[in-house]
C-alpha cells in the first residue's frame, strides 16, 4: 500500500519561501513520476510541478514557473516542492500524488494515489 505524507506547509507573507516534503513509501518508485497538486475550498484540484522519479525531468504550471522547483532524493523517497516569492493566490492544500506510468502529466485523473494534504498560507 502505497502512503504519501506531506509536511512543510505553514503561514508566511508575501515574497516568502517554503519547503514541502512529501515522504512516499510502500511501493519502489523508479518508474513513477509524482506531482504536487493544490487547491482552495469550491475549486478544482490544479496542478503544480510534477517530476519523473528516475530521470529527474519535471515539470510546472505556467503560474509557479520561475518560483516552484520541485526534486526528489532517492535515498529518502521524498519529493519536495521549493517555492519561492510566495503571492496570496498561492494559499491552498498541497498535495502530492503518485503517477505509476512515469508520465509527468499534468492530468489529475493519472494520479493513483494522494496524501492528505498540507495547508499554505500566503498573506498579503
Amino acid at each position: 500500500q502505497v502512503q504519501l505524507v506531506e509536511s512543510g506547509g505553514g503561514l508566511v507573507q508575501a515574497g516568502g519561501s517554503l519547503r514541502l516534503s512529501c515522504a512516499a513509501s510502500g511501493r519502489t518508485f523508479s518508474s513513477y513520476s509524482m506531482g504536487w497538486f493544490r487547491q482552495v475550498p469550491g475549486k478544482e484540484r490544479e496542478f503544480v510541478a510534477s517530476i519523473k522519479w528516475t530521470a529527474g525531468s519535471s515539470n510546472y504550471a505556467d503560474d509557479v514557473k520561475g518560483r516552484f522547483t520541485i526534486s526528489r532524493d532517492g535515498a529518502k523517497n521524498t519529493v519536495y516542492l521549493q517555492m519561492n516569492s510566495l503571492k496570496p493566490e498561492d494559499t491552498a492544500v498541497y498535495y502530492c500524488a503518485t503517477d505509476p506510468r512515469g508520465r509527468n502529466t499534468p492530468f489529475r485523473s493519472y494520479y493513483d494515489y494522494w496524501g492528505q494534504g498540507t495547508q499554505v498560507t500566503v498573506s498579503s
